[in-house]
């Protein structure tokens, strides 16, 4: 989430660079051009969870709050090898599931909500994945963000899935100034043109992923930091300007 500015330590000159929310935004002209850039650079961005159907998308995704992409796949390759549908899932039990998921944080209450969300769309979807976003939160273990992700990815819907990476990048750039997620949400919703709407999401993240990042942005090599408008940039390799 953002953080107030910090000023600049002899000993840590990397904490001036904590995300400030800019006082304006970009202009439309800017946001057009930006996202042009992201999609020059990736066409079709992918998202990095593994998964091998859109049920094990959905499930990989309740298992990535508050964990990594890369833990979160590590553990879910034997898992999906042994269950790849809500009945198999289901089979396996909550005691097992815990088991193979033990690496990931918080994986007792995430094997609960699994083996829970599984019962729900065997007995309720006929054990398929809604593809309705209101349907897909009242999944346990499954809010806003997890299901804009599946109705993304699995059913390609232009949502937009805020997590910790598009809150920072988006306001670090001035694509918005809103204070929750639910309000970055609605602001990139509204402002994004309709052409890159499928992929926005992904840019953003993967962006504050490798470089926008949270405590040293790389914006020596970042292909939009003529339009961001962060301060202060670091515009060579471990310094700031």
């Amino acid at each position: 989430m953002n953080e107030p500015p910090v000023k600049a330590s002899r000993k840590s000159p990397s904490r001036a660079l904590k995300p400030q929310a800019p006082r304006r935004r970009i202009t439309t002209a800017q946001v057009e051009s930006l996202f042009g850039r992201f999609a020059a650079a990736a066409p079709e961005p992918k998202g990095e969870l593994e998964h091998v159907n859109v049920y094990t998308l959905l499930v990989a995704v309740v298992l990535s709050a508050q964990a990594t992409d890369a833990g979160v796949n590590k553990a879910t390759r034997e898992l999906f090898r042994q269950a790849d549908t809500p009945d198999k899932m289901l089979a396996l039990g909550e005691e097992r599931v815990q088991a193979l998921i033990k690496t990931i944080g918080l994986y007792r209450n995430k094997a609960k909500n699994i083996i829970a969300l599984s019962q729900r769309l065997v007995a309720d979807f006929g054990g398929e994945v809604p593809a309705n976003r209101d349907a897909l939160e009242t999944l346990p273990g499954v809010g806003r963000k997890t299901a804009n992700v599946v109705m993304n990815m699995a059913f390609g819907e232009p949502t937009m899935a805020v997590d910790t990476h598009v809150f920072r990048v988006a306001n670090r750039i001035g694509l918005t100034r809103g204070k929750t997620p639910l309000a970055v949400e609605a602001d990139l919703l509204r402002i994004i043109p309709a052409q890159f709407g499928l992929h926005a999401h992904h840019w953003l993240i993967l962006h504050g992923r490798y470089l926008c990042k949270a405590r040293k942005p790389e914006c020596w090599r970042c292909p939009v930091a003529d339009i961001c408008l962060f301060k202060p940039k670091s515009l060579a390799r471990g310094g700031a300007s």
